[in-house]
């Protein structure tokens, strides 16, 4: 194991903690949940870099982090959702034309889809119906596209963190 791909397992148990963590209540900023997401893109966001410039990694995890990065931001600001759905959907759409660009087939459009699921699921209200069916939604799709590009990382990653969500979106619902 080198450097690289340690650095990828400890961003990714840092932010599979963050998502088995319970939910709070009160700002986000005051949340342990929320750190340990945000802390957790920080680390993998080093590991995508890392993974791109010395490895075999995908510039579109480089993406993902980048606007996971940005949505933590958005969530420890505690903006309104109205804000974040609208600052991340025209990021998520300013992927999706960059995929068309360096597209590397169908699955690379439903990573960007998966991409700002998890986005804006990481900045949707805490606790919200919508925030854990974003996060799950986002997660399965990025899990696939890990997938199909032998992304382990990111796919144990995005496999937990869909079944983490699930889990609280379940709970949410009854």
């Amino acid at each position: 194991m080198d450097m690289i791909f340690l650095t990828g397992v400890w961003g990714g148990l840092v932010v599979v903690l963050g998502a088995a963590f319970p939910e709070e209540k009160g700002r986000p900023i005051t949340s342990t949940k929320d750190w340990l997401l945000a802390t957790g893109a920080l680390i993998l966001m080093t590991y995508a870099v890392l993974n791109y410039l010395f490895g075999t990694g995908s510039l579109f995890f480089v993406f993902l982090e980048g606007l996971v990065i940005v949505a933590s931001v958005l969530m420890m600001l505690d903006t309104s959702d109205k804000i974040d759905t609208i600052v991340l959907g025209l990021a998520g759409l300013g992927f999706v034309a960059a995929s068309l660009l360096l597209y590397e087939g169908l699955s690379t459009v439903y990573f960007i889809l998966g991409l700002t699921g998890v986005a804006l699921g990481y900045a949707l209200k805490t606790g919200s119906i919508q925030r854990f069916t974003s996060l799950v939604i986002g997660s399965v799709l990025i899990a696939w596209f890990s997938y199909l590009s032998a992304d382990w990382i990111f796919f144990g990653l995005n496999v937990f963190f869909a079944v983490f969500s699930a889990y609280y979106l379940v709970k949410v619902l009854r």
